[in-house]
């Protein structure tokens, strides 16, 4: 019996049918032997037999019914277990059938896809499954059925309710039918991962900006880890000491072969105050060979963090800088340094008389040289500024922001440029000004120490004039002082660039200009009778009417000739109308007399808007000389504003003039 146990309840339930066949036979063969011609001692052995069979058939049968009744009993607590098991997991649990139909799901699972468990059973795994995610699924789907595999194990990204993909870790295995192996269905258990993806997307971003700032710094990281065979170098590092990635990786001690043999002293000293506990860090300058063979400096940081039971270390961080270039600089700032101390009597008798102005001073700021130039332009004498501070002597501002320009001393350990500054002002000590231009250097002793300041200045003041004064024609007309066509045309474009940026709508009165177009009505007349002197006098008196009846803020420029251009720069079409009209007015009422003779001119204006969607500027500007020649066509004397859209039919619209102003 124990033999035809292990086979199952089925084995059982065979088993316990045979042996109730075999009881049956044994009292139909009693039966039959009661009725045949049989000796009193046979037939009462065969009757014997019979019962015998007949007793252990029905002890069998009643054991293996109650063996049947126990397996089934097994089974449905085995199922209550795995039901009970499916509905209080903590993680998800899913009956996926062969076509991908979600056949039955626990809560976990449902509500991790945010879904009732009733309309996710109704889905199958490919309607819930990320689009990106669907061919690993559909492989593992198709390695089940034919057999390959048994167990599955993959991570992958549902689809939540509202369609947000969500991270699972997939592990599962086949049912299959006991009898003939087929593949049944899939049992899966579903963990939300999203959390741990998420968090190692971040690592792997701050792992990203952590590596580029140390290759944008120039800088490389070793790890020292006897537990893992050795020292190990970014790439960046090693990429710097012309290497392969990972060709340095290994021998903890091959560093200290390829430290010049000059600087190995002081590597040792550093290693052993830092592993004996007497600095926090190891921290060393040194050269290092290059892989071609040449030398680069390099500052070398770290710190012990593991040691084994013996006190041995174990394990080490550091990092790596390249400081070449300052170590160049430095021993440059050394010999400079050096020349300037031996050179120091011949440099006061040049200082003295040379033309700039000169003042040096000490590690603490104190005055300790002043040239004779220096004391016209400071106001203050020699004798008196020697051991004052220098904010007492020389005083410098911005001349735009009025701030006073700092003059102390480098921060320790940083490089020291020379600080040039040509817009400075030097405020004397009577309050008067003057514009300079300075020089401002650090002494650096052959130690690299800093030791006082050379300040060297100009008075400026002419040449700084004489550039506002040139900036100015630059900018504008030499004869009305208004703005030029060149610097009107800049700031014009400045406008229509930030129109068509702010703008969006393009409607009427949404950020908009008006843009005159102002020709001048018989001045040809004033020019032939009364000579250019005469016309630029008109001119002169031209630009003074026009700039009085605009606003302070708007805009007026000299085109050139007797053209001259006008931006409103607030105010819509029906504003700047009434301005052109202003301006017709002023000009003719200009009463000009040149030798005794009058002179009666006009203005004829196109007008333009300037608003998001107008065009470039040459468009405006054709558009507004387009609406002027219609205005002088009419008649001149008057305003005509110009269209900026086109009429149905594809045609642009001709300018309408207005009437004349009275």
């Amino acid at each position: 019996m124990t033999r035809w146990n292990w086979k199952g309840p089925r084995a059982g339930r065979y088993a316990a049918l045979i042996l109730m066949a075999v009881g049956l036979v044994a009292a139909a063969a009693s039966m039959l032997s009661s009725r045949l011609d049989l000796s009193a001692e046979t037939l009462k052995l065969s009757l014997q037999v019979s019962d015998a069979m007949i007793a252990a058939s029905l002890f069998l049968a009643a054991f293996f019914i109650r063996q049947i009744v126990d397996d089934r009993r097994q089974i449905a607590e085995s199922e209550q277990r795995f039901r009970r098991a499916m509905e209080d997991s903590a993680i998800g649990v899913a009956i996926v059938g062969l076509d991908g139909r979600i056949v039955q799901t626990n809560p976990a699972f449902a509500a991790m896809l945010d879904y009732s468990r009733e309309e996710i059973e109704a889905l199958t795994f490919f309607q819930i499954t990320h689009p990106d995610d669907l061919q690993i699924g559909r492989e593992t789907m198709v390695s089940l059925k034919e057999g390959k595999i048994d167990s599955f194990h993959f991570e992958k990204r549902y689809l939540k309710k509202d369609g947000t993909p969500v991270w699972a870790q997939l592990a599962g295995s086949v049912i299959r039918d006991a009898d003939s192996n087929r593949p049944l269905y899939l049992v899966s258990q579903i963990e939300d991962i999203d959390a741990r993806k998420k968090s190692e997307a971040r690592i792997t971003e701050a792992e990203t900006r952590w590596n580029f700032a140390l290759a944008s710094a120039g800088q490389g990281v070793w790890d020292f880890d006897l537990r893992k065979g050795g020292t190990t170098y970014s790439a960046t590092w090693v990429k710097l000491l012309g290497y392969a990635d990972g060709e340095l990786d290994g021998d903890p001690d091959r560093w200290l072969t390829m430290i010049h043999p000059d600087d190995r002293a002081v590597v040792a000293d550093a290693d052993r105050a830092h592993l004996a506990g007497e600095t926090p860090f190891f921290e060393a300058e040194y050269r290092m060979r290059h892989k071609d063979g040449h030398w680069i400096w390099i500052l070398d940081r770290g710190k012990a963090l593991e040691r084994d039971g013996d006190g041995r270390l174990t394990r080490a961080i550091g990092s790596l800088t390249d400081i070449t270039q300052r170590k160049e600089a430095e021993a440059r700032l050394i010999v400079s340094a050096a020349m300037l101390a031996d050179e120091k009597e011949r440099l006061k008798v040049t200082l003295q008389s040379i033309g700039d102005a000169v003042i040096c001073t000490d590690a603490a700021n104190r005055v300790t040289f002043m040239n004779p130039v220096a004391e016209k332009l400071t106001g203050v004498a020699a004798g008196e500024a020697l051991g004052k501070t220098l904010g007492h002597v020389y005083w410098a501002v911005d001349e735009e922001t009025g701030q006073r320009i700092g003059v102390a001393r480098p921060s320790a350990g940083s490089p020291s440029p020379t600080d040039q500054n040509s817009r400075a002002v030097l405020i004397r000590r009577d309050e008067t000004r003057c514009s300079i231009r300075q020089v401002v250097s650090p002494i650096m002793n052959e130690r690299a120490e800093f030791g006082g300041l050379v300040i060297v200045f100009q008075d400026f003041t002419d040449a700084r004039a004489l550039q506002r004064q040139l900036a100015h024609a630059a900018a504008h007309d030499a004869l009305t002082g208004l703005a030029n066509r060149s610097s009107f045309i800049r700031v014009m474009e400045e406008m229509v660039d930030h129109g068509g940026k702010a703008g969006t709508t393009g409607s009427p009165g949404d950020g908009e200009h008006q843009f005159m177009f102002v020709d001048l009505d018989h001045f040809k007349q004033v020019n032939d009778t009364g000579g250019h002197a005469a016309g630029d006098a008109l001119l002169k008196q031209v630009a003074n009417a026009i700039r009085r009846v605009i606003g302070p803020d708007d805009i007026v420029a000299r085109l050139g000739g007797d053209e001259f251009a006008v931006i409103l720069k607030s105010g819509s079409a029906a504003r700047g109308e009434i301005a052109a009209r202003s301006i017709i007015d002023a000009i003719r009422g200009l009463n000009f007399t040149w030798d005794g003779r009058p002179h009666s001119i006009g203005a004829s204006i196109g007008l333009a808007p300037i608003r998001p969607g107008c065009g470039a500027v040459d468009e405006i500007i054709a558009r507004a000389d387009a609406a002027c020649y219609a205005a002088k066509a009419a008649g001149r004397g008057c305003v005509s504003t110009a269209p900026d859209e086109e009429t149905q039919d594809g045609q642009a619209e001709t300018p309408k003039p207005f009437a004349a102003a009275s």
